[in-house]
């Protein structure tokens, strides 16, 4: 037997060798999957608190009770709103917008949220997306993206971004 052929047939591995390759390859591939779907989950309790919150807020809506209902952002001058096209600022100016905008009960109609979706941006601040719809003599609707801060353990909107579609079917 040349050197050449001796060495292709010995083993290159001991099975034992193949044997501990193969597990640690399995852990480290383990831990990977844990890593990357902890990573891609939201804290469900933190989810949940956040919908409370916007079941909350429909329910003052529902009320008639626009103050109550803008508890849920950051009541700050650098709060954003943005719809239509437009960008607004601070939380007096998006009350006063929307006051003006749903001056009656009629105007305000029945407000529902739906389909959320949440994913964590870091320990302390949150997106949301979702659905609204305001059943009404002229319903509309559309959708919804909320950035979320924990401030003074506290989750706040401190970003709103709102489509409209008119005449939406919910």
């Amino acid at each position: 037997m040349t050197s050449r052929t001796a060495l292709l047939a010995k083993p290159l591995l001991s099975l034992s060798s193949i044997i501990a390759l193969a597990f640690l390859w399995h852990c480290l591939h383990d831990q990977q999957s844990e890593a990357e779907a902890k990573s891609n989950t939201v804290d469900e309790s933190v989810e949940r608190e956040l919908i409370r919150i916007v079941k909350k807020q429909s329910d003052a809506w529902n009320r008639g009770d626009i103050t109550e209902f803008m508890s849920a952002y950051w009541k700050d001058a650098r709060l954003t709103f943005s719809s239509s096209g437009k960008t607004h600022r601070g939380w007096d100016v998006t009350l006063a917008n929307y006051e003006k905008n749903y001056p009656d009960r009629e105007t305000m109609g029945k407000l529902t949220f739906s389909e959320f979706e949440t994913q964590e941006l870091g320990a302390d601040a949150m997106l949301m997306l979702g659905r609204w719809h305001l059943d009404r003599t002229e319903s509309i609707g559309g959708n919804f993206t909320l950035v979320w801060k924990r401030i003074n353990n506290q989750w706040l909107i401190v970003h709103d971004h709102s489509s409209s579609l008119k005449n939406e079917v919910k």
